[in-house]
């Protein structure tokens, strides 16, 4: 197995059967991993392994794992994908309606907007990131092209109980709601379609369970204005399987 150890770009530095039809065998043979990815290691906080299985529909999404207290308040951003921290994605837009093949520069709000408005909550105006002003307050990489397993600490002991959370979007995977015409005045839904996914689940530290499969419960704003968790999941499709589990595994 390939272990890789990303550094901070401070740059400064179960599943289970559900109402949207997802349903996590067991039975089902783990895929192997291909990157272990290693950060945060020297604070103080708990300790965990965060078990990502691609699935089938897996095509480099952008993705961000966060830490929440029981009231939904953010506590600790643990790692999001280089691109969407950058600006800098796999696909320069070329114009309105053109994307190119190359990697550049691109301001996509519709990526992970329940956890970027978490991030902004005060502000007025909430900005994606650029390359003149990237997100610093986070670990960050580029997305592994296969299963991974994320080892990490957080900064500070949670509390008695908290939330681990993942919101992940792929561009481009229409379906028959989420069509490449249903806002043709929008640019931010054109490099979107179906929303981004958002995954929970709550840590019991005082608690003998030791693994935690994190299962969706809802979905962002398709453009990114807003940070609403939108929990109708029933026009979502193939968005469902770019993901086969998720797991927390505490020490």
């Amino acid at each position: 197995m390939k272990k890789n150890v990303f550094i901070p770009v401070m740059i400064t530095g179960l599943f289970i059967a559900s109402s949207c039809g997802i349903v996590y065998n067991p039975a089902k043979e783990t895929q192997a991993l291909t990157d272990t990815i290693t950060v945060n290691l020297s604070q103080e906080g708990f300790e965990f392994i965060i078990y990502f299985e691609k699935g089938e529909k897996h095509n480099h999404p952008t993705f961000v794992f966060w830490t929440e207290d029981m009231n939904e308040n953010l506590l600790q951003t643990l790692f999001v994908t280089k691109s969407f921290a950058t600006g800098i994605f796999g696909h320069a837009p070329v114009n309105d309606t053109l994307w190119g093949t190359g990697p550049g520069q691109a301001k996509r709000p519709a990526a992970l907007p329940y956890w970027w408005h978490k991030c902004n909550r005060e502000a007025v105006e909430v900005a994606v990131p650029s390359p003149e002003n990237p997100y610093v307050d986070a670990y960050t990489g580029e997305t592994p092209e296969s299963s991974f397993a994320l080892n990490i600490k957080t900064d500070k002991i949670p509390g008695e109980k908290f939330r681990v959370l993942m919101e992940i979007n792929q561009t481009w995977d229409w379906n028959n709601f989420w069509t490449n015409n249903k806002f043709p005045e929008d640019n931010d839904y054109k490099s979107s379609s179906q929303p981004s996914l958002i995954y929970s689940v709550t840590i019991d530290p005082g608690s003998n369970i030791k693994e935690y499969y994190l299962n969706p419960i809802g979905h962002g704003h398709y453009s990114g204005k807003d940070g609403v968790l939108y929990t109708d999941l029933s026009t979502i499709t193939t968005a469902k399987y770019i993901i086969n589990k998720v797991m927390v595994k505490m020490y």
